[in-house]
């Protein structure tokens, strides 16, 4: 049996497993993670400490932001 997906379908596959992703990195990490859409249907997590400020052309594809687990403040 064959399972066909639909496009919304794996968009939201594509969109959960970014998010995912982000949530792991987010535990381990002083900075937020977030969720980019790269083009229709494909997403990336990026981490925020991977740049020196995020350029508007990023800022304008965060689709989700999942903050940094780890804090320095005691």
């Amino acid at each position: 049996m064959h399972t066909h997906m639909t496009s919304a379908a794996a968009d939201n596959a594509a969109f959960f497993a970014a998010v995912a992703c982000a949530q792991r990195r987010a535990l381990h990490s002083f900075f937020d993670q977030h969720v980019i859409q790269e083009s229709e249907g494909r997403y990336i997590s990026i981490d925020e400490g991977d740049y020196d400020a995020l350029p508007m052309t990023l800022i304008d594809r965060v689709v989700h932001t999942v903050p940094g687990g780890l804090s320095d403040e005691y």
